[in-house]
């Protein structure tokens, strides 16, 4: 089955930081990781384990962060191989945008979402078979 949408690194940090992070952000990050199937990749499980347990402002324990990605790894999870990567290269010179938003929507369409919420791109745009939409565009 194919997910519904993919998540990206960003959404899944505002879902676990939660409202003392991102006071507006949260509740909906939470909403779309409840309204599953979503996809994910093997970069946004890393991204988001560095991020959270280190950067964040309030850093989650990593045995906290690990529950996250277990319960993150439940959904469609894109693995990072040689053609996922090579796609990724062909989309970020296709679109003139940096390898790891790339690879992240070949990631997407590897598993075939049609959405990918992000931040991190262009709200609206489509890029391949992917459509790009900032779940936070109204905040």
């Amino acid at each position: 089955m194919n997910p519904d949408y993919f998540l990206d690194t960003n959404v899944v940090l505002y879902a676990a930081a939660g409202p003392r992070h991102e006071a507006q952000k949260a509740p909906r990050a939470l909403d779309l990781i409840a309204r599953a199937p979503f996809g994910t990749s093997g970069q946004v499980l890393a991204e988001f384990y560095f991020n959270v347990t280190e950067r964040a402002k309030v850093p989650l324990p990593p045995l906290k962060a690990m529950e996250w990605i277990e319960r993150l790894a439940l959904q469609p999870c894109a693995a990072i191989d040689s053609t996922l990567v090579r796609n990724g290269i062909a989309i970020a010179a296709r679109y003139r945008i940096s390898y790891w938003d790339a690879a992240i929507i070949a990631a997407a369409e590897a598993l075939g979402a049609p959405l990918l919420y992000t931040e991190d791109l262009n709200h609206g745009q489509t890029y391949g078979s992917v459509r790009v939409e900032n779940p936070f565009h109204n905040f």
